[in-house]
Formats: structure tokens, C-alpha cells, sequence
């Protein structure tokens, strides 16, 4: 690839907004999967660039793979937020006299609405509204608690036809903070291991022994702990993590023994039990379970997956 097509992709790549750059990413196909898991979407723009722009070379990128990426991105400059606001608003109010809509632009091609539901024969309750964060040109819209359930499909619908997507992408993830939400959905987290932000080497960091005990022990704790250490920054990186509350698990099972009968055994239904970690930072204190020692490294992945999957709701079930 010569310079003039790489500074070509270089340039388009830059005016992608970073909340759209996944999905133009993904929608150009030109990169695979397992390449894009490679880029970390939370570095700086400029950093960001070049290494997509790398891969690019490696792909042996033409211009017109370039050309096609620029019509991506002129088709995603075309889309009309005024045109958006209007239709949500015409769906909502068709379907349901009494509600009231009302919109609120914000940064990065994202627009906050306000929604304060009524029913047939009752007016909007405007105390308890129910709010809808937008982003242009992507399948995903975040939402708080409604009072009303019943709308929720009415909801999904008005975005789905405004937006203009065949479906708006329902996730089985929920947080208080929308900056963390808005990271794990657009993959600006990256699970990746990285040590770009470690200043420290991992052998010259202080391991917590006591000078006084034998030096086999210490050598044998050590090596323990460097390895602890290592597991745990390849599986959560060296950086901070996405701000979750809680993680949900609801397991059904079949009770399984080698001997014969019993009440369990001839029981039809399956077992069913919830499990919920909770923590103002959950993410950040599953990182620090194993070098505090609580736990075993690598911990299970059902719980270091969270961010990658893009849900903290799981429901596992006997295969």
C-alpha cells in the first residue's frame, strides 16, 4: 500500500466519530473479527488510527477499498437527527394520545430524550419520565427504568423505525453510569492484554514479603504472586475498569448421582438457584479477588467474560 492510499485511509478513518467507529468498521467488512478485537478503542484517536490503519497495509488495502470505506462514512454524514425526532415523536404519539417527548441534544452524535408516559385515559405522569440516550447511525440505545413495561416494546419499536436499523440490540446489561455502558457497548474497552500504561516492570513492583522469612518461602511466594499478577493483567489489562454494580446468575439444573432413586433424582423440574455479586465497582474488585488472595487465578470466566460479552445477566442452563 503506497503512501498516497495510506494517508487516504488515514484521513477517513480520522472523521469517524469514535461511538460510530465499530460499526463502520464492522459494516466495511474489510477487517476481520479477530483483527478488531486486536485494536484498542480506548486509546487516543491519533494512536487508534494508525494501528487500524496498519492493519489495513497488512490486508493489503487498494483505493478503492478506501473509496468504499468513505461512501460508509458519507452514508453515515447523511443521517438527519431533526428527521429522527420527528418520526419517534409521530410513532409514539399514533400509538398513544397521551405522552409527552421531548429531546435534547448532546455530544458525539448522541441525543437525549425524555419521555413521560400516560395511557389511554390518563395524562403523562411528567414526575416519574423515563429517559432514552441515542446514538446516530448505531443499533443501541440506552434507557433507564420505566414504570411502565408495557411501553417497552412500543419503545423499541419508534427507535427501530426512526432510526431507520432492522433492530434495535437488546443487551442483557444494566449499570447506573452510561459512560461505562456506552464503553463495553462501542468496545472502546478493550479486554486485551496491554502493559502500555505500566510504567513499572512487573519483577521490580512490591510483592508485600517479609524480609524475616526463609528464602525458599519467599522465592516459592514470589514466583506465586508475580504469577497472580501476570493472569490477572492479561485477563483485565492494566488500566481501569467499565463500572458495573452487580453480576447476575440464574443456574438450572438437573440433579445428577451414580446411585439409583431419591427424592432429587426422580425430580422432574430442574434446580434452580440465583447468585448476584454486588459491589459499588464490581469489575474492579473481581480484578483484585486473586492478588488479595481471596481467590484462585484466573478466576472463572463466567465472571471475567463481562465486559467482552457485553452483559452482566447470565442464565446457564444443562446442555
Amino acid at each position: 500500500m503506497d503512501e498516497t492510499v495510506s494517508e487516504f485511509f488515514r484521513r477517513t478513518i480520522l472523521k469517524i466519530p469514535l461511538t460510530e467507529m465499530m460499526t463502520i468498521l464492522k459494516t466495511w467488512n474489510f477487517l476481520s473479527e479477530n483483527q478488531l478485537q486486536t485494536v484498542n478503542f480506548r486509546q487516543r484517536k491519533e494512536s487508534l488510527v494508525q494501528d487500524l490503519v496498519l492493519l489495513c497495509e497488512e490486508n493489503r488495502a487498494s483505493l478503492n477499498d478506501a473509496a468504499l470505506l468513505d461512501i460508509i462514512c458519507e452514508d453515515t454524514d447523511l443521517f438527519d437527527m431533526e428527521q429522527f425526532k420527528s418520526s419517534f415523536k409521530k410513532i409514539l404519539k399514533r400509538a398513544l394520545k397521551n405522552v409527552t417527548v421531548s429531546f435534547r441534544d448532546a455530544e458525539e452524535n448522541a441525543v437525549w430524550i425524555r419521555i413521560a408516559w400516560g395511557t389511554q385515559y390518563r395524562k403523562p405522569n411528567q414526575y416519574k419520565p423515563a429517559y432514552v440516550v441515542y446514538y446516530s447511525q448505531t443499533p443501541y440505545a440506552f434507557t433507564s427504568s420505566s414504570q411502565l413495561k408495557s411501553n417497552l416494546p412500543l419503545l423499541g419499536q419508534a427507535l427501530t423505525i426512526a432510526s431507520k436499523h432492522h433492530q434495535i440490540v437488546k443487551m442483557d446489561l444494566r449499570s447506573r453510569y452510561l459512560d461505562s455502558l456506552k464503553a463495553i457497548v462501542f468496545k472502546q474497552y478493550n479486554q486485551t492484554f496491554e502493559t502500555h500504561n505500566s510504567t513499572t516492570p512487573l519483577q521490580e513492583r512490591s510483592l508485600g514479603l517479609d524480609i524475616n522469612m526463609d528464602s525458599r518461602i519467599i522465592h516459592e511466594n514470589k514466583t506465586e504472586k508475580e504469577r497472580v499478577q501476570r493472569v490477572t493483567q492479561e485477563i483485565f489489562g492494566d488500566y481501569p475498569q467499565p463500572r458495573l454494580e452487580f453480576a447476575q446468575y440464574k443456574l438450572e439444573t438437573k440433579f445428577k448421582s451414580d446411585l439409583n432413586g431419591g427424592i432429587l433424582a426422580e425430580r422432574e423440574e430442574p434446580l434452580r438457584c440465583l447468585v448476584k455479586f454486588s459491589s459499588p465497582h464490581l469489575l474492579e474488585a473481581l480484578k483484585s479477588l486473586a492478588p488479595a488472595g481471596i481467590a484462585d487465578a484466573p478466576l472463572s470466566p463466567l465472571l471475567t467474560c463481562i465486559p467482552n460479552k457485553g452483559m452482566n445477566y447470565f442464565k446457564i442452563r444443562d446442555k
